[in-house]
């Protein structure tokens, strides 16, 4: 039986130490090649970079993993694996992350690392866009590389039917402190962004984006957040149907 393959990228960057836990995963199931954004690229979603040069370069390593550092989004990453560094070979699966912080509920449309989840799936293999709810720089991973190897045993082990598509976030927390795995759907919720207006030093106006997210049905327990909230590692399965199908009727009768 041939050894997988598993390609591995992320949004913080090819040197961040969210790659390191997701590489620590990746290598417990096969041979792993990644290639990862230079810089940081969160919330590029499914951005591909199209009037700019893309330049690819190895980056050595003593541990058997083949990467390189990419000047493009985390989807331009999957597309020059799949289309190109990869093009004669089989992978067997894709793992995006492990994200600084949550990529839950309508995270999942902004977020760099599951646009390169979503992106793996269209070739046909399973993706796991995998999200440690911790922004911090000195966030513990060990949980998640814990939880996240076990989901991708069961994802490689189980006979998942393809394509597979999941967004996995893991809440702050030690191995033991977690409740365990849920498996549940997309919270509904929005997010209410503020504009901080401030002055340059040449008194030019610029402007910080922050916000607060509004979860639009807190009560709900088969939510992603309720998972998280209840110290549950939920796992979403996605797909990129947007179709909205109950309204399908009603514009058929008002568009005639």
């Amino acid at each position: 039986m041939n050894e997988r393959l598993i390609f591995v990228t992320n949004d913080d960057g090819y040197s961040s130490r969210g790659m390191e836990a997701a590489i620590e995963v990746a290598r417990r199931f096969g041979r792993v090649v990644v290639i990862a954004p230079e810089t940081v690229q969160s919330g590029m979603s499914q951005a591909i970079t199209m009037y700019n040069p893309l330049y690819l370069r190895r980056i050595p390593r003593e541990d058997g993993v083949e990467m390189y550092a990419l000047n493009g989004t985390p989807v331009d990453c999957v597309k020059m694996a799949f289309d190109h560094l990869l093009r004669e070979e089989r992978v067997d699966l894709v793992l995006s992350g492990i994200n600084h912080g949550s990529n839950s509920a309508v995270n999942v449309l902004y977020s760099g690392t599951m646009g390169a989840a979503i992106e793996g799936s269209f070739y046909g293999c399973p993706a796991i866009g995998l999200s440690l709810c911790d922004h911090s720089a000195d966030a513990d991973f060990a949980a998640a590389v814990h939880y996240c190897t076990e989901i991708v045993r069961s994802v490689v082990e189980g006979g998942v039917s393809t394509p597979l598509c999941l967004n996995v976030n893991v809440p702050v927390g030690g191995v033991d402190s977690l409740a365990g795995v849920r498996v549940c759907r997309q919270n509904r919720g929005f997010w209410r962004e503020e504009f901080y207006r401030h002055q340059d030093p040449r008194g030019r106006e610029y402007y910080w984006l922050t916000g607060d997210f509004v979860n639009a049905e807190p009560e709900s327990e088969d939510t992603d957040e309720w998972a998280l909230a209840h110290g549950y590692v939920s796992v979403v399965p996605v797909h990129v149907d947007l179709t909205d199908y109950a309204r399908l009727d009603d514009l058929r009768r008002v568009l005639k």
